[in-house]
């Protein structure tokens, strides 16, 4: 990273040192932005994106250390040089106890600056190695061939680094939780908490309350206070999933949040500050909804200022070899299986199949063809579960033995739908055992919702 990639937030209540600033490191290449005081330099840092702070310690009614301690509740990953006098040097290396990077005194020469500020890009190029690091579990996604989510990619990593609402839209399986997830991992709010929600799997008022949070006697079986997702995501990502699904009067609560930036506990009358990112995500069609008046189009409007469109897979079947790769060698290590080859056979079928279900449906048959190989190849004998599986539509695979033919014989045909039901429970039997009956493990690999998978389990007495 050169140095004009660094952006530099010089604050002084001087206008003369921060023309000197301005003009030292400028010459330098950095981008400079200055500020009279701790406010305008909060405000700034809201609005954009900075690298190092090179605040004076002693300004004002607030001065470096109460700054120091704002950057680093909200800005943690931003390096903050005090910069003092002779008198104050013992408070500025108290300063750094506190979370300062370093520091330097105003009568020093300008070399001794360029060697504290050089060396606080150098801490902040570290830090990025680390957080692309910490990004590696979505690199089969991120690693892409497909020109069109390459696209994708390269909007969300621009748009990661404001702290503008997102929506992303695309068809149910494509992975739009991954992409939120990666969002926020490569955003300023990374060291925060990444909080998912699906608004489908909750009704209107238990998703409010889970949204917003209640006090003690709210309402009947409210026996304690209880923290609401949104404060739980207080300073990191708020992820909406299904955001299509809410009702409108939670809409109108949700937009009031996102206006003040405030919000109002069940049974409580106090208004509390929250500071989050919110992601949203949905397969349907949003602009439909509004005309037919089951989404309102100010908080359609105010949800999308940035808006992310994942291609389905059909549309990106260059990425389709290194998916099923993955999905294999994470499977087989969930099973604790060794996989060493599938049958060209297959492969060639897995790479024809139309994926309704996208990634969803792709991991879903991949497991399978794990779960019921024989040995270490996935052989020919498995290609039923590639032919029959349809995940999205609710089809399970047809009744099938070791060897996967079908058991179906001219006098035993039974209507689908019971065949559907009882190979269905078979499965989420089987896959709760793999899961050693961890409800959200399984839930997650049969692409269900923890209170979807509790209703099949009721239904079939499980």
């Amino acid at each position: 990273m050169d140095n004009f990639d660094i952006r530099i937030l010089v604050v002084d209540d001087e206008l003369e040192y921060r023309e000197v600033m301005e003009m030292i490191l400028g010459d330098q290449g950095y981008q400079i932005t200055t500020a009279s005081g701790a406010k305008t330099a909060l405000e700034a840092l809201d609005d954009d994106l900075f690298h190092i702070v090179l605040t004076d310690l002693k300004m004002g009614a607030v001065d470096g250390i109460d700054l120091l301690k704002e950057i680093k509740r909200e800005h943690p990953e931003i390096e903050v040089i005090m910069v003092t006098g002779h008198g104050t040097i013992e408070n500025a290396v108290d300063a750094m106890k506190i979370g300062a990077f370093n520091y330097v005194v105003k009568t020093q020469r300008s070399e001794k600056l360029l060697e504290v500020v050089a060396a606080a890009k150098e801490s902040v190029l570290k830090k990025a190695d680390l957080q692309k690091k910490k990004l590696t579990d979505f690199s089969y996604v991120t690693d892409t061939k497909s020109g069109k989510f390459k696209r994708v990619l390269d909007f969300a990593k621009r748009a990661a680094v404001s702290h503008s609402n997102i929506l992303i839209l695309g068809e149910s399986g494509v992975g739009k939780e991954m992409l939120a997830h990666f969002i926020h991992k490569s955003s300023l709010r990374a060291n925060k908490a990444f909080v998912p929600v699906n608004c489908s799997a909750l009704a209107g008022n238990i998703l409010e309350s889970e949204l917003f949070g209640h006090v003690k006697g709210a309402y009947t079986g409210a026996h304690e206070n209880r923290t609401g997702l949104i404060e739980s995501a207080h300073g990191g990502t708020l992820f909406l999933d299904e955001i299509g699904d809410i009702s409108l009067e939670t809409q109108v609560k949700l937009l009031r949040t996102l206006e003040t930036r405030k919000i109002q506990k069940l049974g409580s009358n106090t208004l509390q500050d929250v500071d989050f990112r919110l992601i949203c995500a949905t397969n349907k069609n949003i602009p439909e909804a509004i005309l037919a008046q089951s989404f309102r189009e100010d908080f359609y409007y105010r949800i999308n200022t940035i808006m992310l469109k994942i291609p389905p897979l059909r549309e990106r079947r260059e990425d389709l070899e290194m998916f099923i790769n993955h999905f294999i060698s994470a499977s087989a290590k969930a099973c604790n299986k060794s996989i060493e080859g599938i049958d060209r056979a297959v492969v060639t079928h897995l790479l024809e199949h139309n994926y309704d279900g996208n990634l969803r449906e792709l991991k879903n048959i991949v497991e399978r063809l794990v779960v019921f190989a024989e040995g270490a190849v996935i052989g020919k004998d498995l290609l039923t579960m590639v032919e029959s599986s349809n995940f999205e539509s609710g089809t399970l695979p047809k009744n099938i033995n070791s060897q996967t033919d079908l058991l179906v014989s001219a006098d035993s045909i039974q209507p689908l739908k019971d065949l559907r039901k009882e190979v269905e429970a078979e499965y989420i039997t089987k896959s709760l055992k793999l899961c050693n009956n961890n409800i959200s493990k399984a839930a997650r690999k049969l692409g269900l919702s923890r209170r979807q998978l509790y209703n099949k389990i009721e239904e079939y007495n499980l």
